[in-house]
């Protein structure tokens, strides 16, 4: 019963942490996720758009990025993405081509099959790996957007942020965060950066955006 009662109290202290952490995230407030994104969005020619090859069971997900991909049409805004043609990747794909734009698709030959090539977009890239699917991605983007995924979203998110952190290149990574998906990953974020294993302010290498009209809205700030 001991064993049980500590075990117990173990758990509620680390969920009343992490409550804690996602209500210090929210603190930030909107209108300081629009300052820091005006500053860049409209320099942007193409964005690289990592996200699930699934539509997850939350209905938000697809439609954010069905909004994100005609936002990106309606201002020429090259999409880069992972070459698929179902999940968000092909949502976004799709509403990219339907309005108008292009879509630049990298996918690698093991997962041709498995993430099913999307044969309608712009340009379909096929590599060698999953490696140089990402630096591929990496290069041929002005700036990244994350949407939620699983196990390969979070890779791409991590190495790109490292790159980030390491001084490997300074783009933009703005993270989605639709119908809270992300609240978990940021709180230990910013968790980690509490117990000292970040190098520097992670909220300086990820801008969080809750919906895409935050996106949208500083880009207009900044036209203006």
């Amino acid at each position: 019963m001991g064993v049980y009662r500590k075990s117990l109290s173990r758990f509620a202290g680390a969920f009343l942490l992490l409550s804690l952490l996602i209500r210090e995230y929210f603190s930030l407030g909107v209108a300081n996720t629009i300052i820091l994104l005006s500053k860049f969005l409209s320099m942007y020619k193409s964005i690289a758009v990592f996200c699930g090859s699934k539509l997850g069971n939350n209905p938000l997900f697809e439609q954010h990025a069905l909004e994100l991909g005609k936002w990106m049409a309606a201002n020429s805004i090259k999409l880069i993405y992972g070459g698929g043609s179902v999940g968000i990747m092909g949502a976004i794909a799709d509403s990219v081509m339907q309005n108008g734009g292009e879509a630049i698709g990298v996918i690698p030959k093991a997962l041709f099959k498995w993430e099913v090539g999307h044969q309608q977009i712009t340009e379909l890239r096929e590599v060698e790996d999953m490696h140089v699917r990402k630096r591929m991605m990496y290069e041929l983007c002005d700036a990244a957007i994350i949407l939620p995924g699983g196990n390969g979203t979070l890779d791409e998110l991590f190495e790109i942020v490292t790159w980030n952190s390491l001084d490997i290149h300074s783009k933009k990574i703005i993270l989605l965060n639709s119908g809270g998906y992300y609240n978990h990953l940021l709180a230990h974020l910013e968790y980690s950066q509490q117990q000292g294993f970040l190098h520097g302010d992670w909220q300086e290498k990820i801008t969080v955006a809750d919906t895409p009209q935050i996106i949208f809205d500083a880009y207009e700030k900044d036209k203006s």
